[in-house]
C-alpha cells in the first residue's frame, strides 16, 4: 500500500477516531484502509482528497507543520461524519507524525545555553543507515526521523538526577504495558488499526507525561507492525522483536514507578562544551532506505571521547556519494569531510549532545588545526588497548536504543576469504575474527575494497571498524591503515594521512606490498578459509529466538501452537543439555502461559489477561538478548 501522498497524522487523532467508531465498524476499518492505497489525491488549497464512491470525500488539511495534529482538519462528507469509517480509514493509511513536528506537551524544559541547527542522526535512519544499507531495518526504528530537526533541550524526567517518575508519568507507563501486551498478545496477524490505535493513544498519554522516548518506543511498534503487516522488505521481524522488547522493558519500569535506561530520553539535549579540539578518525556514508544520504565523520575529543559530525539530507545514494567531499557546516569552517576526516578541529562555543553529536550553533566558531596519524597519539591509543577488554566497553557504552556501536580499533593479520567475509587474526595472539562489509550497496568501495584486501593474506592491517553486536567476533570496518612497523603492509599515499575511508577510498594495485612468488596474482582471494567457531550459531539459543519471534508475527496462539503437541521436548532438551537452563525455564514458562486457558465458573472458556503471557514473553526475551550479548563478548576472547 503507497501512502507517499497522504500527510502525517498525530497518534492522539488517529486513536480518537478509531475510538469513536461502533463495534461493527471496527471489524471493517483494516479492509477499508487497505482500499484507501492510491486514492489520495491533491486537493485545493494543500488538501489531500480521498474519495469512497460518488457522494463520500475525506479531506485532511494539514497544518503549517506539514501534519494533522486537529480532529477538525480531517473531515468526510458522509452522514456519519466524524464517527464514520472512512475518515477513520483514511487517518489509519496516513503514516504516523513524529513528535518533532507535533504542538508541544508535556512539562517544560530547560533550553541550553547555546543551541542550533540539529544534523540529522545517520542511526535515526535506522540501521540501514549506520550498519549494513541492506541490513533491512526501516528507518522508524529510531525515535527520531531522518532530516528532521530535533528540539534541544527535552529531557525526561526519569532520568535527571535525583528525580524519580511522576504519578502521571507511572499511570502513563502503566497505559503503554497494557496496550503492548495485547499489541504482543494479538501479534501482526492481529495487530490490524484499532490495535494500533491503543497503542497510539497510549504514545500520546506518555508524551503529555512528558515521556518522549518511551513515546517514541511506541511509534516504533506501531511503524513495525504496519510494515510487517504490509510485508515490506525493509522490515525485519527480528527488529520488531527488539521494539517490542524495549517498550515492554520501559513501561514495566515506568509503571512499577523506577525507571533505568530503558526510559530515558528520546531526544537529545546540546549543552555548553565550551572549547574542544577533535581529531579526525574516518568518514562513514549514510544510506537509508528512506532516501536520505549523507556522511558522518567520526571524531576524537579529549579523553578518548568519539564524536560524530554529520551531513544527512534528502538524496540518496548521489547523495551519500557526494557528502564525502561537501562542506563541513560548522561555525564557519573551511574544511570538508574528507579534510575533517584526516584533520582536526579547534571549535569555540562547542554545543554537544550525550551521544557526542556536534551542534552547529550561531555562536560556535572551528577552526582547522592539524590532524593526527593513527600512529600518533592520541589516536594511536585505540589500536593499543586489548581486544576483548576494548569490545567489552564498546558493547556496554553502546546505545540502548539499538543505536551505532562506538568504534572499534585493533590491529590484524589477513588470514583470507570465508564465505561472505574475511577472516582475520588480531596480531598479538588475539582472536579470529570476522569482517564484514559495512555498507554492502554495490555503488559504494566496501565491498570491492575488502575483496581486494582478502586477496593479500598475510597482510598487516590496522582496522577501525564498529563491532556487530548481534554476530560473534565480527568487525564492520569503516578505514584501514599500515600497521606501524610492519614490512608486508598497506603503501598508503602520503595526502591520506596513514589511513583509507573503505566507504570513499578506492585501494588500488600499488597500495599494497608486492606478493610473494608464490602467492595469488594481486587482489585475487586464495582458498577459502575457516573463521573459526562461532559460539552464538553453535548455542540452541536459537530455538528461543525463534519462539519469541514466532509470538510477534503470530501472537500468543502462535506460541501455544508451536510448543503443543510431540515435539513439546524440542525446545527445553537442547538447552538444558547445553547448560542454558534458565533460558530452558523461561522458554517453558512462556509456552505454558501462551497455551494457559481458563474457563469460567461454568466450565466455558473465556479470554486469558495479556498481561502474565506479556511478563513471560518479556522475561524470555531480556534473558536471550542477555545471553546472546555474552556470548558475543566471549567470542572475542
Amino acid at each position: 500500500m503507497s501512502t507517499a501522498s497522504l500527510p502525517p497524522v498525530a497518534p492522539e487523532v488517529l486513536a480518537e477516531a478509531v475510538e469513536q467508531l461502533t463495534a461493527r465498524l471496527r471489524k471493517k476499518l483494516d479492509a477499508t484502509v487497505a482500499e484507501c492505497a492510491g486514492r489520495a489525491a491533491e486537493g485545493p488549497d494543500g488538501t489531500v482528497e480521498v474519495r469512497f464512491g460518488e457522494d463520500t470525500l475525506v479531506t485532511l488539511r494539514p497544518g503549517a507543520s506539514g501534519a494533522v495534529t486537529g480532529p477538525e482538519q480531517a473531515v468526510c462528507t458522509c452522514l456519519l461524519a466524524p464517527r464514520c469509517l472512512h475518515r477513520a480509514a483514511v487517518l489509519g493509511a496516513a503514516p504516523i507524525a513524529d513528535g518533532d513536528v507535533l504542538p508541544p506537551s508535556g512539562p517544560p524544559s530547560p533550553e541550553p545555553p547555546v543551541s542550533g541547527p540539529v544534523a540529522p542522526d545517520p542511526v535515526a535512519a535506522g540501521p540501514a543507515a549506520s550498519g549494513p544499507v541492506a541490513a533491512g531495518a526501516v528507518a522508524e526504528s529510531r525515535p527520531e526521523a531522518p532530516g528532521v530537526p530535533e528540539a534541544p533541550g527535552v529531557r525526561e524526567a526519569s532520568e535527571v538526577p535525583g528525580t524519580s517518575p511522576s504519578p502521571a508519568q507511572v499511570d502513563a507507563g502503566a497505559a503503554l504495558w497494557r496496550a503492548a501486551a495485547e499489541a504482543l498478545a494479538a501479534g501482526v496477524t492481529a495487530g490490524g488499526t484499532v490495535v494500533q490505535a491503543e497503542l497510539l493513544r497510549a504514545a500520546h498519554t506518555a508524551r503529555l507525561a512528558g515521556l518522549p522516548r518511551a513515546e517514541a518506543a511506541a511509534l516504533a511498534v506501531v511503524r513495525g507492525l504496519r510494515t510487517a503487516r504490509e510485508q515490506g522488505r525493509e522490515q525485519r521481524l527480528s527488529d520488531l522483536t527488539a521494539a517490542f522488547r524495549e517498550l515492554l522493558a520501559g513501561a514495566v519500569l515506568l509503571a512499577s514507578g523506577t525507571a533505568g535506561a530503558a526510559a530515558g530520553p528520546g531526544r537529545r539535549a546540546y549543552e555548553q562544551g565550551g572549547a574542544l579540539r577533535v581529531l579526525g578518525l574516518c568518514r562513514e556514508p549514510v544510506l537509508s532506505a528512506t532516501g536520505y544520504g549523507g556522511v558522518t565523520t567520526h571524531l576524537l575529543g579529549p579523553g578518548g571521547v568519539f564524536h560524530t559530525l554529520s551531513d544527512v539530507r534528502p538524496g540518496g545514494l548521489a547523495r551519500a556519494k557526494g557528502a564525502g567531499t561537501a562542506s563541513v557546516a560548522l561555525g564557519g569552517g573551511v574544511l570538508d569531510h574528507a579534510g575533517l576526516a584526516r584533520g582536526g578541529l579547534l571549535i569555540a562555543g562547542a554545543t554537544v549532545s550525550a551521544d557526542g553529536r556536534l551542534g552547529a550553533g550561531r555562536d560556535v566558531r572551528a577552526t582547522p588545526v592539524r590532524g593526527a596519524d593513527w600512529s600518533e597519539e592520541p589516536v594511536a591509543a585505540l589500536f593499543a588497548r586489548p581486544v576483548r577488554e576494548a569490545v567489552t566497553a564498546v558493547l556496554d557504552a553502546a546505545d540502548p536504543r539499538g543505536g551505532a556501536a562506538p568504534l572499534l580499533g585493533c590491529d590484524v593479520e589477513v588470514l583470507g576469504a570465508a564465505g561472505d567475509h574475511l577472516a582475520v587474526r588480531v596480531l598479538g595472539g588475539g582472536p579470529v575474527v570476522r569482517l564484514c562489509v559495512a555498507h554492502p550497496h554495490p555503488e559504494l568501495p566496501h565491498t570491492a575494497n575488502l575483496r581486494r584486501i582478502g586477496g593479500f593474506p598475510g597482510l598487516a592491517l590496522r582496522v577501525l571498524g564498529r563491532p556487530d553486536p548481534d554476530r560473534a567476533a565480527t568487525l564492520r570496518p569503516l578505514a584501514v591503515g599500515p600497521v606501524p612497523g610492519a614490512a608486508h603492509s598497506l603503501r598508503l599515499p602520503e595526502e591520506w594521512r596513514g589511513r583509507a575511508d573503505l566507504g570513499y577510498d578506492r585501494l588500488q594495485g600499488d597500495h599494497f606490498p608486492r606478493p610473494a612468488p608464490d602467492a595469488a596474482p594481486d587482489g585475487v582471494a586464495g582458498a577459502p578459509v575457516q573463521a573459526g567457531p562461532d559460539p552464538l550459531a553453535d548455542a540452541p539459543l536459537w530455538r528461543v529466538r525463534r519462539l519469541l519471534e514466532t509470538g510477534v508475527a503470530g501472537g500468543r496462539r502462535a506460541v501455544a501452537e508451536a510448543a503443543r503437541g510431540a515435539d513439546r521436548a524440542a525446545l527445553p532438551v537442547p538447552l538444558r543439555r547445553a547448560g542454558l537452563t534458565v533460558a530452558a525455564d523461561l522458554a517453558e514458562a512462556l509456552a505454558a502461559e501462551a497455551d494457559r486457558r481458563p474457563r469460567d465458573s461454568f466450565g466455558r472458556l473465556k479470554d486469558a489477561s495479556s498481561d502474565a503471557y506479556a511478563r513471560a514473553w518479556l522475561a524470555s526475551a531480556v534473558h536471550l538478548h542477555a545471553a546472546e550479548r555474552s556470548l558475543v563478548t566471549a567470542s572475542w576472547s
